[in-house]
């Protein structure tokens, strides 16, 4: 038999990855990536007010360019066997589209507005219109919408949209529906965009949207009309129950095989959100935690829906039907920042010499960016080693909340803290305080659900900064007391959907059986030091108590 090969395709916050798979074993055949344009030169951010928002042509370009890169290391043969795409993306991301399903960025007149563009996951522009949303679903004639998921946030689906209601009429009168990002790559693909026919997520409309079967759907319409009108057109444009994602969402479209050189007969598969996908392409199943550690984190568990049964966990964590594998309840629980807390730091540094440097006249810009770009790759490595040598005790203590607290007890207006600070405190300190803090908010996460009587039997780490930071892999290990194996998944959201596509295409029956050959082992263990983990308890309860002064008297 002739190979077969499927493709996955990560949409994360910065850039778009692909990874082509063989379709029996697993072998990764070709990797590619490619950054989103617009987003690189920091356009349609500002991160004084929380807003992070994406432009869909980005998504196209780079999307296009990253397959292109991946399938030119193929021969015309092969090109002829791919069997399979699907793709994965940050969540929630939804966007403004028109009564064809076009984002309201690519119709003339909205071009460069920003509101008629993604949500990037991390804008928490809406934070007053969360507030309205939460009340509004927590009691409803008896009925509590958010049972499942605790307190509404900014970050997702219906909040955003009430803030662009509130903030910008012309494109609120110009929608026609809102589309997550996840939903609407592949509805491209297909050619099923409008939004009557392109097929929802169980993952994104489950956690983000709030789909639930014990109110057969979205809460009440009469609940999200009384909100606001758009509500209900929303409502109305979820025409068939969202998929869970070993669903296909059909073939490819001809315009799509063309632009890329497959096959006509390649099915798209389900989709679902990154860090979904990278449990399940880290192997992910019943008494297991899977982190997700990036720009944030995400933590992500399955469990059996009875087993969920009286126990509260509206504080710590979100359920959502089908998310994860389907007949199973997917649990997400999530830091708002992670690498970012670092990356923080890393600027912060780095901006004497972004600046400086510019006025060294006799360095041309090509020298001054090459000085600049090496720097800042050396410069976490020269602090973690640095850190590495300190002693806890007596260190500095912060807290982990740059981008607000998500999970446990999510409060969006938190903000983060130091304390421990003197005029001997060196940039290796520092850098110590915010991985423990990191750290420490996934101790909370954690310690939660173990007392919500949830087990875990083991955790395992995918993403960036488990693969490239021994360090901040080390101390996590510490402070949970528990070993981290590390997935030797290099993208395992993109081989989480490249399962996705296995199973559209055929070639599996379900989502386990695929992840039995599509599946890597780890690449390394992290064992917790006892005499460490002694040591960070302290420190755990000095960050704590700088929590709660923060949340009680800043």
């Amino acid at each position: 038999m002739p190979q077969e090969f499927v493709i996955g395709v990560d949409f994360g916050t910065d850039s778009v990855r692909a990874l082509i798979l063989d379709a029996e074993d697993g072998q990764t055949i070709a990797a590619a990536e490619s950054i989103y344009p617009r987003w690189s030169q920091g356009r349609y951010q500002n991160p004084d007010r929380k807003i992070f928002r994406q432009h869909p042509l980005d998504t196209l370009e780079a999307f296009e360019d990253c397959m292109q890169k991946a399938l030119s290391q193929f021969g015309d043969t092969a090109l002829r066997r791919v069997i399979g795409i699907a793709v994965d993306s940050t969540g929630s991301t939804p966007c403004p589209v028109d009564e064809t399903g076009k984002p309201l960025a690519l119709v003339p007149g909205f071009e460069e507005n920003p509101n008629a563009m993604f949500f990037l996951w991390k804008d928490h522009s809406a934070t007053v219109e969360a507030k309205q949303i939460n009340q509004a679903f927590s009691e409803f004639n008896g009925q509590d919408f958010t049972k499942y998921m605790g307190e509404y946030i900014s970050e997702w689906f219906w909040s955003k949209i009430l803030h662009v209601i509130h903030e910008d009429p012309p494109v609120a009168n110009a929608t026609s529906t809102w589309v997550e990002h996840c939903d609407w790559v592949p509805a491209i693909l297909c050619g099923k965009d409008q939004p009557d026919q392109l097929t929802r997520s169980a993952c994104a409309a489950g956690h983000k949207a709030l789909w639930h079967s014990e109110w057969g759907g979205l809460p009440d319409r009469r609940c999200l009309n009384g909100i606001h009108s758009a509500f209900g057109k929303v409502y109305d444009h979820f025409a068939t129950p969202p998929q869970p994602a070993d669903q296909p969402h059909g073939r490819i479209s001809q315009k799509w095989a063309n632009i890329l050189g497959i096959p006509e007969t390649t099915m798209i598969g389900g989709s679902s959100l990154d860090a979904h996908a990278g449990a399940v392409g880290a192997g992910i199943r019943k008494g297991v935690m899977v982190v997700n550690i990036g720009t944030s984190t995400v933590n992500i568990l399955v469990e059996d829906a009875p087993n969920l049964i009286d126990k509260d966990l509206t504080s710590v964590c979100g359920q959502a039907e089908n998310s994860v594998l389907p007949g199973l309840i997917g649990i997400e629980t999530s830091q708002a920042a992670f690498g970012d807390v670092y990356a923080w730091f890393q600027d912060l540094l780095m901006l004497p010499l972004d600046k400086l440097l510019r006025d060294v006249t006799d360095l041309n810009n090509d020298k001054q960016k090459q000085i600049i770009d090496e720097i800042k790759g050396r410069l976490l490595v020269v602090l973690e080693d640095e850190a590495a040598q300190l002693p806890i005790k007596d260190g500095v203590v912060a807290l982990d909340w740059l981008n607000g607290r998500r999970y446990p007890d999510p409060n969006e207006t938190l903000k983060s803290a130091m304390a421990g600070l003197s005029l001997g405190t060196g940039a290796g300190e520092i850098y110590q305080g915010l991985v423990m803090a990191t750290a420490f908010g996934q101790k909370r996460i954690l310690d939660r659900l173990l007392e919500a009587g949830i087990q875990i039997d083991e955790i395992n780490a995918v993403g960036g900064i488990a693969k490239k930071s021994p360090f901040v892999l080390q101390k996590l290990a510490d402070v949970l007391g528990r070993p981290i194996k590390v997935s030797q998944a290099e993208y395992a959201s993109a081989r989480g959907a490249a399962i996705y596509a296995a199973v559209g295409a055929g070639v599996y029956a379900s989502i386990p059986a695929a992840q039995e050959h599509l599946c890597l082992g780890f690449d390394k263990i992290y064992y917790p030091d006892s005499d460490q983990t002694m040591a960070l308890s302290d420190a755990y309860q000095q960050y704590l108590r700088l929590g709660k002064w923060m949340e009680e008297e800043y």
